[in-house]
């Protein structure tokens, strides 16, 4: 595919500043495409419009329509024609506009995307990046405000992750992009105005390692894109009552860097997981499994799970009933250290 416009020169001098989420993704972005005439951008409305949340506003004006690509409404059609493209040496970044909107899409991405290079025996490559803003709390429509991280997590050939702020916002997108196999690039739509510092100088984490966000000692805390902001809220709040809870970010859902939640609970011996997802057979229910295999005789309490509930997602009026707060976090840390 030829492109329609040079690149600009490249972006000022790397610095730390501070960026909402949303923006932080377009300077990625943006960076990428500086770094490398391949990558692509494709989806519904990402050119002229700038996308739904902006996220790559002003990217088709300076690299032309040929690599910010305005899609027909047809998320089928577009992760297909993203797969063809990697084949021919492309890195596209693909946008679904809203999660619930990727399930026309759910074929091309199970069944050709995720499983070509074990077909292949390695021989081929599908460096593509979906981006799905994903979760709740912005008070949207029906199909506009799903958890289906988990869905794609239990694929094999599927890497997914979610970044919980700017900084990894920036850097876990270029990663993503980097990588040779497809990336499932989860954004918490409801933290995409939270500004946050971005070192652009940074050496970052490894994709898929996970962070502690916060230090404590009586009980772990785990969650992953807009649930950690709620549970570093719920330990500044465990903490005036004289509870000190350590926050883990997991940043990747698939894989997941078991290793440093195991140092965690080690050292709390209790671990609540927190998710949007609902909790039946969802990614707090591998983590539990897991964690009671490695940790068994360090754990003082059972791994608890906070999530939504096993129905579909509600009306707006209704999700603040549906979505964990920091009173279900809370009550779930007083049962674990109950025990």
């Amino acid at each position: 595919m030829a492109t329609t416009a040079a690149a600009p020169a490249r972006s000022e001098a790397t610095k730390t500043k501070k960026l909402p989420l949303a923006k932080a993704i377009n300077e990625s972005l943006r960076t990428a495409m500086e770094n490398d005439p391949k990558v692509l951008i494709m989806g519904e409305d990402v050119g002229k419009l700038g996308g739904v949340f902006r996220v790559t506003d002003g990217l088709q004006k300076d690299f032309g329509e040929g690599r910010v690509i305005d899609t027909p409404l047809a998320e089928s059609g577009i992760v297909g024609t993203a797969i063809g493209l990697a084949l021919r040496g492309y890195r596209p970044v693909v946008e679904i506009q809203f999660d619930g909107f990727v399930f026309p899409a759910y074929d091309q991405i199970v069944t050709q995307l995720a499983k070509m290079h074990a077909r292949a025996l390695g021989k081929i490559k599908l460096p593509v990046v979906i981006r799905i803003p994903y979760a709740g709390g912005i008070g949207a429509v029906e199909h506009h405000s799903e958890s289906p991280e988990a869905l794609f997590a239990h694929v094999a050939g599927l890497k997914c992750v979610s970044p919980s702020n700017s900084s990894d916002a920036y850097w876990m997108m270029q990663q993503a992009i980097e990588s040779d196999d497809p990336v499932i690039f989860f954004e918490p739509k409801r933290r995409y105005w939270d500004k946050g510092e971005v070192d652009t100088t940074a050496i970052p984490a490894p994709l898929h390692s996970a962070s502690v966000a916060r230090r404590g000692t009586a009980a772990t805390l785990a969650a992953y894109g807009p649930m950690v902001k709620v549970c570093l809220e719920a330990a500044a709040a465990a903490e005036e009552e004289g509870n000190s809870l350590e926050v883990v970010d997991l940043r990747s859902m698939s894989p997941i860097d078991f290793d440093t939640l195991q140092r965690s609970v080690e050292k709390t011996g209790r671990l609540v997981v927190v998710h949007e997802a609902p909790v039946f057979l969802g990614t707090g229910a591998e983590i539990a499994a897991r964690i009671t295999e490695r940790c068994f005789y360090h754990l003082e309490a059972p791994v608890l799970r906070v999530g939504g509930f096993h129905a579909p997602y509600p009306p707006a009026r209704l999700e603040d009933e549906y979505l964990p707060n920091l009173d279900r976090v809370l009550d779930a840390v007083d049962r674990a250290l109950a025990y």
